[in-house]
């Protein structure tokens, strides 16, 4: 999201010390998101600056894996298997976050993944329903977040206008606990799956 917004020039274009002020006004214009959800994401964001007391952060990659401002059609199309129709659901968004981070556990031996980073990645996950989509049911037209992502460019030749009302920070946490709740692998004891009797 934060590229995007950098080649629309919501964002400076090198990604680099993003401060609290250009986040907040960049995702007004670009998106309509109020104050609050804007200095939310900053302060994700700023945990990924290792300088003591930062008050910026810079758009990056996974060292281990080069740069991330480059888009990969690879990655994206093991994240596109999991999105099986045209509404991108919850749990479509789930599984190809958690596929991703498999992934990424597997291969990079630096790999380290905390509870801070969790609530980030929920967000970037929930951010292409937060922009394009409906934040009441967490579902976004998979068009328009495909186009998002191939493209770095806000769908506007699909048609897509930014939200008339601004997107606050309960719209947000009601996305990213939708997708939270829906990475759970533990089903109830309903579950249609009948449990196998060990011998």
């Amino acid at each position: 999201m934060m590229n995007t917004l950098a080649n629309h020039g919501f964002l400076p274009q090198d990604g680099r010390n993003i401060t609290r002020d250009t986040l907040v006004e960049g995702l007004r214009d670009a998106l309509n998101f109020n104050s609050s959800l804007s200095s939310l994401m900053f302060d994700m964001g700023v945990v990924a600056n290792p300088e003591p007391n930062a008050t910026y952060f810079t758009l990056r990659a996974d060292a281990y894996f080069g740069s991330n401002h480059i888009f990969n059609e690879t990655i994206f199309n093991e994240t596109k298997a999991y999105w099986t129709s045209e509404t991108l659901t919850p749990a479509m968004l789930a599984n190809s976050k958690i596929a991703r981070q498999i992934n990424s556990k597997a291969y990079n031996p630096n790999y380290k993944f905390t509870s801070q980073t969790e609530q980030f990645s929920l967000g970037e996950v929930a951010a292409p329903v937060i922009a394009f989509g409906n934040t009441q049911s967490g579902e976004v037209n998979r068009t328009l977040v495909e186009y998002f992502f191939e493209n770095e460019r806000l769908p506007i030749d699909l048609g897509w206008k930014k939200s008339s009302k601004a997107i606050t920070l309960s719209d947000i946490l009601r996305v990213t606990q939708m997708i939270s709740n829906a990475t759970n692998l533990i089903t109830s004891s309903s579950s249609k799956n009948r449990v196998r009797n060990e011998l």
